[in-house]
């Protein structure tokens, strides 16, 4: 019966843990809403296929810069690295980089946040 208990409790633990982060992200997605096209300094804190996450140094707000929309090269992922390398001008973003972003679209629904790289 302890154990049942202890059980139930860490999961009530993570529950609440959980409503925690959700609502700190939703209230720095409603911060960062109101800064669109607004430049930011950020850490690269994910690289994918698709593109790479910004983790804003001031906020910690996270968003996602698109790869299409990083249309200076043709960006090929290097998965051993964790980096994008751009094909002409062999520019690197990789983990841990700091970028100037700009915001581009806040969806306050879905929980997302696009950014934009400033060159």
């Amino acid at each position: 019966a302890f154990l049942s208990i202890f059980v139930d409790c860490s999961q009530i633990e993570r529950n609440a843990m959980e409503a925690e982060r959700e609502s700190v992200k939703l209230k720095q997605n409603e911060y960062i809403n109101e800064h669109i096209h607004e430049e930011f300094e950020g850490i690269i804190s994910g690289v994918m296929s698709f593109g790479i996450f910004v983790e804003l140094i001031d906020t910690l707000v996270e968003g996602l810069v698109h790869i299409q929309d990083m249309d200076d090269d043709y960006y090929i992922y290097d998965e051993k690295t964790y980096a994008l390398i751009g094909r002409d001008t062999d520019k690197v973003y990789r983990l841990g980089d700091q970028v100037k972003i700009q915001v581009k679209n806040v969806s306050l629904e879905e929980s997302k946040v696009d950014f934009i790289l400033v060159h």
